[in-house]
């Protein structure tokens, strides 16, 4: 399939990088095309900017509210773990309360309040105090739900690695914990150094460079494929555009999904690359190529020569040089090193894996890193 990326169609993947609907807040309004539904016909082009202006200033309002309602749920969940601690934390007599404590607390209060006081629910509101002593450091937009699957997290920089992320990229709670279970600040951070690994934990991912966008594996579980099925490259091919929405979410900020089997006609002869992205943030073609098994120097060599063509044939004056992928099940480092050597463009040999990484393994790799 011929795939015409004209600028129209580039401003587009631009607005819909921006825009993701993949990573949208359920709870904003989509702005929708106002079209006047009166039986008598209406030409006048002040009418039609009335209904957009009230249609507005409602949709403003409901995502106050929200905003309004969960700001003051945080803050009562906040507060709830504040008293719990100060009151265990009020003398010996308190202490003998320990476990019993938040057992009764959750007979008394259901019994007062009905549901939402599970002896579960009351333990995470003091573990949602004890993680953000001041209150002030709470961000209100996210809610409680996501600050739920935040505090089960071990580490406290991974726990704020995954805060300042969602916020970043808008994660709804589903695709919060689709990336924790991925553990996706472990692969991030073993890419990196200590000083790396800290700056991360403060302020989240930065996308400044091509390679801050690679991860090694990338973590393709979505597809459903079992660990030993026998698969071809066109059926990876297809679960990740069928899968679009998680693999975007895996790709991270930024990437808008073009097009898959983009022609390359070279003399008589025509290639493929398997899947092109725009990226808004980096303002560049991204172009990966699928490898089902090892990654061999022929396929460096066949991607340098696409990322030649897209600068040359493709690329817009205003647009930074593309970046190419090659993703394999495996690749040899010392055989990649010696490939990719002396190559001026933007181009990565990845590995993917079809599971969910060892997170303990992961971790004590990380740790390790620390610790150095």
């Amino acid at each position: 399939m011929v795939i015409d990326l004209t600028s129209a169609h580039k401003e587009k993947a631009l607005f819909d990088a921006r825009n993701n609907p993949y990573v949208k807040n359920k709870h904003m309004s989509k702005t929708k095309k106002i079209e006047p539904i009166t039986s008598i016909p209406i030409k006048d082009d002040e009418y039609v900017k009335l209904v957009s202006h009230i249609s507005d200033l409602w949709d403003d309002a409901r995502n106050k509210a929200f905003q309004a309602v969960n700001t003051s749920l945080l803050m009562a969940n906040w507060h709830t773990g504040e008293y719990i601690v100060e009151f265990e934390q009020k003398g010996e007599t308190r202490a003998k309360y320990g476990e019993a404590l938040l057992v009764n607390l959750s007979k008394d209060l259901t019994h007062l309040k009905g549901r939402g006081f599970s002896r579960s629910n009351l333990s995470y509101m003091r573990k949602f105090y004890l993680a953000f002593p001041k209150c002030e450091t709470v961000s209100h937009k996210l809610g409680w739900s996501h600050y739920f699957e935040l505090l089960k997290c071990d580490d406290t920089m991974e726990m704020q690695f995954y805060m300042h992320q969602a916020i970043r990229e808008n994660w709804s709670v589903r695709g919060l914990k689709r990336q924790i279970n991925s553990s996706l600040f472990q692969r991030l951070a073993l890419s990196t150094d200590k000083a790396g690994v800290l700056a991360m934990a403060q302020e989240g991912h930065q996308v400044s460079q091509p390679s801050d966008i690679i991860r090694d594996p990338f973590v393709l579980e979505f597809t459903g494929f079992p660990k030993q099925k026998r698969y071809k490259e066109n059926e990876l091919e297809a679960a990740l555009k069928k899968h679009m929405e998680t693999f975007l979410l895996e790709l991270g900020r930024g990437f808008a999904f073009i097009g898959r089997q983009y022609t390359i006609p070279i003399g008589t002869r025509q290639f493929k690359v398997d899947l092109v992205f725009y990226h808004a943030i980096l303002k560049c073609y991204v172009l990966i190529d699928l490898k089902r098994s090892e990654i061999k120097h022929q396929d460096i060599g066949q991607m340098n020569m696409y990322i030649n063509y897209f600068k040359t044939e493709i690329c817009q004056p205003d647009d930074n040089p593309p970046i190419g992928i090659v993703l394999g099940a495996k690749k040899d480092e010392l055989l990649m090193e010696y490939a990719l050597a002396g190559i001026d463009n933007n181009l990565f040999a990845a590995r993917y894996q079809l599971y969910l990484p060892n997170k303990a393994e992961l971790q004590a790799q990380l740790n390790q890193l620390m610790e150095d």
